[in-house]
């Protein structure tokens, strides 16, 4: 999973800490994927939900991803997929 430039702003979004809504998304998938889980499965849990607890405390991807507002978060991710849909939108394959 790349989450690099996309060259949107939501991307680039800070937090308190300094850290990019790319950046926590990084780090979390990583955390998830080293303890077995399903990150995109895990991540959209915690996206739609709201519940914290569908992200591990390990390498406190917990707690990083709750320095980012929620919305923030989808912003950055449907941007980023929609930014990589654009050749297909305007018919470049």
């Amino acid at each position: 999973m790349d989450l690099g430039n996309t060259g949107l702003t939501t991307t680039y979004k800070k937090n308190a800490r300094g850290e990019t809504c790319r950046d926590i998304l990084k780090k979390v998938y990583a955390a998830l994927k080293e303890k077995g889980y399903d990150p995109v499965n895990q991540i959209v849990g915690y996206l739609i939900s709201g519940d914290p607890t569908y992200v591990t405390g390990y390498k406190n991807a917990r707690f990083l991803i709750t320095t980012m507002e929620r919305d923030e978060l989808m912003e950055a991710l449907v941007s980023h997929y929609l930014e990589s849909l654009n050749g297909e939108i305007e018919g470049k394959q």
